[in-house]
């Protein structure tokens, strides 16, 4: 496993701009902003996420979580990116770029956490702006797929502003909350075109 991260790290990870805000590969030193930021967003992420384990806020839990970051990037199956505002550095989301398939599929799926404070201000938006072109770009993927449950209002209005496409109904698709939840399934092909850059609000899609 060691070999694994020294791996990772030689090949160098994904430094990613937008107008306001910037994506970064997480590290350990993180802990303190993001349990922080989880925990002060607790109730307002939790409705949409799996269910948070008892540990989960533990920097204990957090190291193991950064390192399995860590093995699925050298895989090349994820790119996991915390999302910071440009002006003081402060952490206020996440985007999971995961199941990277290539081959025929050349796809993968994409999901999002927003911390509470920040939600509304088009943050994430300008996230996913960021994070498309590295997608279609240097990853080189053909299609992007996000999962949304129905109710998550602010989350559909920030796929359809990133240009998105509805594509179908998923039942049972994931146990969100400890529920087993339907999900809209959206997708993004990279001649689809632009985003649209009106401000939106920010929900949260599963982003482990």
């Amino acid at each position: 496993m060691p070999a694994l991260r020294l791996l990772s790290r030689r090949r160098g990870t994904p430094f990613l701009r937008g107008n306001n805000i910037y994506l970064r590969f997480p590290k350990r030193s993180d802990y303190r902003k993001w349990s922080h930021v989880r925990e002060a967003s607790r109730r307002f992420l939790e409705p949409w996420e799996p269910t948070w384990p008892p540990d989960d806020l533990t920097r204990r839990s957090f190291h193991r979580r950064v390192g399995r970051y860590e093995r699925d990037y050298a895989r090349g199956t994820t790119v996991p990116l915390f999302l910071f505002t440009a002006g003081d550095d402060q952490l206020i989301g996440g985007l999971n770029i995961s199941n990277i398939r290539r081959a025929a599929s050349s796809s993968c799926m994409i999901g999002y956490w927003m911390a509470e404070q920040a939600a509304g201000k088009g943050l994430m938006l300008q996230g996913l702006q960021a994070a498309i072109p590295y997608i279609f770009g240097t990853l080189r993927l053909h299609r992007i797929e996000a999962a949304c449950i129905p109710e998550n209002k602010r989350s559909l209005r920030l796929l359809e502003k990133a240009n998105f496409r509805y594509e179908g109904y998923l039942r049972g698709y994931l146990k969100i909350n400890g529920e087993w939840r339907d999900h809209h399934l959206y997708a993004l092909l990279e001649d689809d075109g632009p985003a649209n850059t009106d401000p939106v609000g920010s929900g949260s899609l599963p982003c482990p």
